[in-house]
């Protein structure tokens, strides 16, 4: 089990989210993504308009045919899509993470001691690969210590 903390620092949750299901996507996994409702109204219309050429593919847990989407956006963190991998987007931990292979946390400012008393709450529990990513100045991804 992974769990990569995504301190959102230059880039805004709606442009490094989509990248990310864009990849998951290509390797052929399923995505729930799990945010409160104002959030998941934002984040529905960006994966529509991802690029100019393309979208994601996705819906919404009270949608039609939820289990059948390769992205789903729930408020609840129940993998009705079959996903092993989950992004908490409003960076609000939730412990039903744990139960996926893979967590994608991403926290702002705002969350900022929330994070970090989750990243301490999992260290000292099970055996989790713990990764923290940060924007350099340039914009670009690298692991922190």
């Amino acid at each position: 089990m992974a769990v990569d903390f995504y301190h959102l620092t230059a880039s805004p949750l709606e442009r490094v989210l989509p990248q990310i299901c864009d990849r998951l996507l290509s390797g052929g996994e399923r995505l729930l993504i799990v945010a409160d409702d104002p959030l998941l109204d934002q984040l529905d219309v960006q994966l529509w308009r991802y690029a100019r050429d393309a979208f994601l593919p996705h819906g919404r847990s009270n949608g039609a045919s939820p289990e059948a989407q390769p992205i789903l956006l729930s408020a609840g963190a129940e993998p009705l899509n079959q996903a092993d991998n989950i992004a908490i987007a409003d960076g609000r931990w939730r412990d039903e993470a744990l139960d996926f292979a893979r967590t994608f946390y991403f926290f702002g400012a705002a969350q900022l001691d929330e994070a970090r008393m989750s990243w301490r709450a999992l260290k000292a529990g099970k055996e989790i690969e713990l990764r923290y990513w940060k924007q350099d100045e340039r914009g670009k991804w690298v692991q922190g210590p």
